[in-house]
């Protein structure tokens, strides 16, 4: 379990802080789409999580261990997968090799039947691959780690169409009780169907923390051309097939997740979709 208390991350005191007193719990066994716009702090919350960068005040535990510590224990049981990285030019047995020791729970089978599902050879040259083959090599490894926890910046940015649904595959067919998934992404279409968590975050605050089933039992999402429907709405988008709407789900409704509509909703009134998600609280 990860739990983050009272966190508040700046480069500088003097400046407004890109996270600011954010209390947050996430749980394993859970795959958590960690959203907002360009500069909202995502990857920085994912750095701290990991232990990469130090806080102003707060801090984030994993179970029970302050993250920021570097102790061991933490550190063979988080693999954070960056936006940008570089491999280095060596075959991928020797990259094994070298990282792999770090990880007690490393799986060169399970590495194997991971790149299997992204098309790849299991032993290539790394400094031979595009950027998308990578992503998928490293992800690939960050898999076969079997950490408790794994990060992943925008993942399926750089990856085609095809590499696009095997991550889907690749990430639905590993998970367990355990294991604790956070991935932050700007490409929502690419990872709707994963998820069953939502943390949203903008301004350096954390606007919406629920899982898909608690967000469908309070709200219903349609598309409808309606005036009355459109007028009853929280909140309405044109659409090309109708008005995309979010309305309250007083009639035990089973839709499914907009989450780009709901990501929307979030940004705009905040608040009113946290009185929404917890009135009953």
């Amino acid at each position: 379990m990860i739990t983050i208390e009272h966190l508040t991350f700046g480069y500088s005191k003097r400046q407004k802080p890109i996270i600011d007193n954010m209390e947050l719990t996430l749980e394993p066994g859970r795959v958590y789409g960690l959203l907002g716009p360009n500069g909202a702090g995502k990857s920085t919350l994912l750095y701290l999580i990991a232990g990469l960068l130090t806080p102003l005040s707060g801090k984030v535990m994993f179970d029970g261990i302050d993250t920021r510590r570097r102790m061991p224990s933490t550190l063979n049981d988080i693999f954070i997968v960056p936006e940008e990285f570089d491999l280095p030019p060596i075959k991928l047995s020797s990259y094994v090799k070298i990282n792999s020791p770090y990880y007690p729970g490393f799986s060169l089978d399970d590495m194997k039947r991971h790149l299997a599902t992204f098309g790849m050879d299991d032993d290539p040259n790394l400094g031979k691959l595009s950027m998308g083959q990578k992503k998928k090599v490293f992800m690939a490894f960050a898999l076969a780690c079997n950490t408790k926890i794994l990060l992943m910046d925008e993942p399926t940015n750089g990856l085609d169409i095809p590499g696009k649904s095997a991550f889907r595959r690749f990430i639905a067919s590993n998970m367990n009780d355990d294991r604790l998934v956070v991935i932050s992404t700007h490409q929502v279409r690419d990872i709707d169907n994963l998820l069953d968590s939502i943390v949203m975050l903008n301004g350096s605050k954390l606007i919406c923390s629920a899982t898909v089933n608690e967000i469908t039992d309070h709200l219903a999402f349609m598309t409808t051309s309606s005036p009355e429907m459109i007028e009853r709405a929280l909140y309405a988008q044109p659409g090309l097939e109708g008005t995309q709407i979010i309305i309250d789900n007083d009639s035990s409704l089973d839709t499914k997740l907009e989450l780009e509509l709901l990501f929307q909703y979030a940004l705009e009134k905040g608040d009113e979709l946290n009185k929404k998600l917890h009135k009953n609280e």
